[in-house]
């Protein structure tokens, strides 16, 4: 991917984000160390998170998100040993199928913590430190086209990414007197490893495709592309905002 941008104002700068081992994460991992960034991530497969360290040099911390605690040690581990975040990225999550009338409360608050809640709690933990460097900085969330679409099948997975759009705006007001940005991207149907494995079939992906402008399933690559021009300083007018990576798709 030797024709994709490069961003200076990305050089030497801490990026920490969550899910980091795999999926889309392992790509913006991926594309935050060809930038030269100095990247950090938490995330709880610790084969999977070796493996992307030793590929890319970033240093990561193995925690469950769903406990805060360890969430807020772990950021501050990365802090510690990398520096004051110029960027975060809330991307950990799962969309896990279930059927709305299986839900129980216990099952709605551990997908609501999986899918929501750490990224509230992430933002707590590094977004003073980005107002103590007096350099401004970026925090990213990932959403989902899929409540957009609403589609069916995952109501309360669809719950949580439509609520990170409100904790988005919500954050771009408070953080913004500190030239803090706040930007959710929201991906369509990614073909991710997990995704192959588990959803797409022949079927379904031309189902999909024929309700997107262009034609090409899109690979995580993409958006960390997006992930990465939202971090530089190139978007540095762009905040409050949702930026689509889906192709179109309706």
């Amino acid at each position: 991917m030797s024709h994709l941008a490069i961003y200076p104002s990305l050089e030497g700068q801490t990026v920490l984000l969550t899910g980091g081992a795999g999926g889309i994460g392992a790509e913006i991992v991926r594309g935050f160390a060809r930038q030269g960034a100095k990247v950090g991530f938490v995330d709880l497969d610790e084969t999977a998170a070796a493996e992307v360290a030793q590929e890319t040099g970033a240093q990561y911390e193995i925690a469950d998100l769903r406990d805060i605690e360890a969430l807020q040690t772990a950021f501050a581990n990365l802090i510690k040993d990398l520096g004051a975040p110029k960027v975060l990225v809330n991307n950990a999550a799962r969309d896990d199928r279930h059927d709305w009338t299986d839900v129980t409360p216990d099952y709605y608050d551990e997908r609501i913590a999986v899918n929501l809640k750490h990224m509230f709690f992430a933002t707590q933990a590094c977004a003073p430190e980005m107002i103590k460097s007096g350099q401004g900085g970026s925090i990213i969330n990932m959403g989902s086209n899929s409540w957009w679409e609403a589609s069916g099948g995952m109501p309360v997975y669809t719950t949580s990414k439509s609520a990170v759009h409100g904790m988005t705006r919500s954050f771009a007001r408070d953080l913004g007197p500190h030239r803090i940005r706040c930007n959710t991207v929201v991906p369509g149907w990614i073909m991710t490893e997990r995704q192959k494995e588990l959803w797409v079939t022949e079927e379904a992906l031309d189902r999909h495709l024929s309700n997107q402008c262009t034609p090409d399933p899109i690979q995580p690559y993409e958006v960390a592309n997006m992930v990465l021009w939202l971090a530089a300083d190139d978007s540095s007018a762009c905040t409050a905002n949702n930026f689509f990576v889906e192709a179109g798709s309706v």
